[in-house]
């Protein structure tokens, strides 16, 4: 398991629209750390990583290429579909293997309605191919909260000047 780490972090300053805000600006205001595995790891020691990463979801890399994402849910319905060796199989057999990405200049709105439609929670961000970061739901709703506080509380500086 790798993990990629910027060290320069940036904390999150929403200005402007949603439709303005980027994909890059989430990944610089948390880092762009993305914990990955092999399509051989096996299901147990993904849960595993899960647990003991307190992550959603990992990218699964074979050598510099994102070939699909494992998520929680995908460990839970490989569990709950009865097969007694699952924690022996490899990952592969029930990873998300389409190509589902975010790109670092997508519209954070834009994505949003996207995950909201096809009801993922978990995206990895690439960059002409290569793995720039991850991001979440969760992710994206904390950056939009972070803009309506700030728009609320520069209506009421307005408000409270005029």
């Amino acid at each position: 398991m790798r993990r990629r780490r910027n060290p320069t972090m940036v904390p999150p300053s929403p200005t402007g629209t949603g439709d303005f805000m980027l994909v890059s600006q989430i990944l610089r205001a948390k880092g762009d750390a993305v914990f990955t595995v092999a399509p051989t790891d096996t299901v147990g020691r993904v849960a595993e990583l899960l647990h003991s990463r307190r992550v959603g979801a990992f990218v699964v890399t074979q050598g510099d290429r994102v070939v699909g994402i494992v998520s929680e849910r995908d460990i839970v319905r490989a569990v709950a579909g009865g097969d007694v060796g699952v924690t022996s199989r490899p990952v592969s057999a029930y990873m998300t293997a389409e190509d589902l990405f975010a790109a670092p200049g997508e519209s954070v709105d834009a994505l949003l309605t996207r995950m909201t439609d096809r009801r993922i929670r978990h995206l990895p961000v690439l960059e002409a191919g290569r793995l720039v970061g991850i991001v979440s739901i969760g992710d994206l709703v904390k950056w939009k909260i972070s803009e309506v506080e700030a728009e609320a509380d520069g209506l009421k500086a307005y408000i409270a000047g005029s």
